[in-house]
């Protein structure tokens, strides 16, 4: 094997210039400066410029913030036009951005830190419409959950799985993130949530988007939480806890309907909700399935085992309210993309608020992604729009090519058969 070095660099990353091109033709650049407003000239770099370089390091494989300068600096700054900032730039810059944390004290006077960032989750549904992945006046499905994101960070707490920590709470559309709120590791999933979901229910309504659907895991089954989603949901779904009273009310079940739910056989049935109120046309569906265990439960005193959800829903079958709340699962997925693609198990900062800041940055980021990947599956037949980043970077970021200079304008080679031109 011979080898031949040239002093001409190829950028084996030249894919990422799509990206960069797209990113200031769809007007996402103009909108984060519009909305963030411009740093002091004499800084250098625009958080537009920020942002982009952000975009850049994740969607070329990089892990870490520190990537923009060491594995991945050299290519950046060889694409026309690109001002690409330090590690310590963007570190600057989410520290500009980050708010201060609010105190949340629960009723046995226990204090838990929040960081409610309005300024940028509010950025984040602009450029969700920017880039039409939500329109104002239409009616869309959204799911909240808290996730605990462990961490030995500085102000991290011990959370209920025994790690230290975070546990932001984060409302979904879709695959989309629109609305993020850091929490210490020690909250309680209840604490403060009726008042984190006003807040993104708000926001997402002040920019015209509506729900039509809300759904919610029993962390959210409580009496203040359910007039928050009720009241800004056409229907909900909350999974209920378990509870005396409600087993002495599934005990009055004497119908039950047999349905097969993805292969297994099931009993359903349906019961009006009284708990927490009487005059709301609350309905309960019930789901049970026979165990092989011997010894019997205690509430119920038999060997079934039961699964409920709140739903203000009373057109749907139980087989069709139950499948629907299984499908949550596909936005709980959305976390293991965020913690292996974005970063979220990175965090860059040592303190809750700064990241924060770089969660929500980087589901715009997600966010973005999202609506680039289908722009390039419309042209690539080996890439879908489900292609996760890992795949997306071999098969279109990396691709040899070189910025040459003719006649006063800028070109990009490419040492590539592929369709790259279909996307100019």
């Amino acid at each position: 094997m011979k080898v031949q070095n040239f002093k001409k660099t190829i950028n084996p990353f030249s894919g990422i210039s799509f990206v960069n091109n797209e990113f200031n033709k769809i007007g996402l650049s103009e909108l984060i400066d519009k909305e963030l407003g411009m740093r002091v000239k004499t800084i250098g770099y625009q958080y537009s410029e920020i942002i982009r370089n952000l975009t850049n390091v994740y969607l070329s494989g990089g892990d870490c913030i520190e990537d923009i300068s060491g594995n991945l600096g050299e290519h950046l700054k060889s694409i026309p036009y690109n001002n690409v900032p330090s590690p310590d730039t963007v570190l600057r810059a989410i520290n500009e951005l980050s708010t201060e944390n609010t105190v949340y004290t629960s009723s046995n006077l226990n204090s838990y830190d929040f960081n409610i960032n309005i300024k940028l989750n509010k950025l984040n549904i602009k450029a969700l419409k920017q880039i039409k992945q939500l329109k104002s006046g239409k009616f869309y499905d959204f799911d909240y959950d808290n996730q605990i994101l462990a961490n030995n960070k500085y102000d991290a707490k011990r959370t209920y799985k025994k790690n230290k920590g975070y546990f932001p709470g984060i409302a979904t559309i879709g695959n989309k993130i629109v609305y993020v709120e850091n929490r210490a590791g020690n909250a309680n999933v209840k604490i403060g949530q009726a008042e984190t979901l006003t807040r993104a229910y708000e926001l997402l309504l002040s920019e015209g988007i509506k729900i039509n659907r809300s759904r919610m895991d029993a962390g959210s089954y409580s009496k203040d939480i359910i007039n928050i989603v009720d009241k800004n949901s056409k229907l909900f779904y909350i999974r209920a806890n378990k509870s005396v009273g409600l087993f002495k009310s599934i005990k009055q079940i004497s119908k039950w309907e047999k349905v097969e739910i993805n292969f297994k056989e099931y009993e359903v049935a349906s019961i009006k909700f009284m708990q927490f109120y009487e005059n709301r046309n609350y309905r309960l569906v019930i789901m049970r399935e026979k165990t092989d265990e011997a010894q019997l439960d205690l509430f119920t005193n038999d060997n079934f085992k039961y699964r409920s959800i709140l739903t203000n829903d009373w057109e749907s079958t139980e087989k069709a309210v139950i499948e629907y709340y299984n499908q949550r699962g596909s936005s709980e997925k959305l976390f293991d993309v965020m913690n292996n693609d974005f970063g979220w198990k990175h965090l860059p900062a040592s303190f809750l608020n700064q990241n924060n800041t770089f969660m929500i940055l980087t589901a715009m980021i997600k966010n973005f992604y999202n609506y680039f990947i289908k722009l390039v599956a419309d042209k690539f037949e080996d890439i879908s729009p489900t292609t996760r980043v890992k795949r997306f970077i071999f098969r279109f970021i990396t691709v040899a090519g070189r910025w040459v200079e003719q006649g006063r304008e800028w070109i990009l080679k490419l040492f590539t058969k592929k369709p790259y031109h279909l996307l100019v």
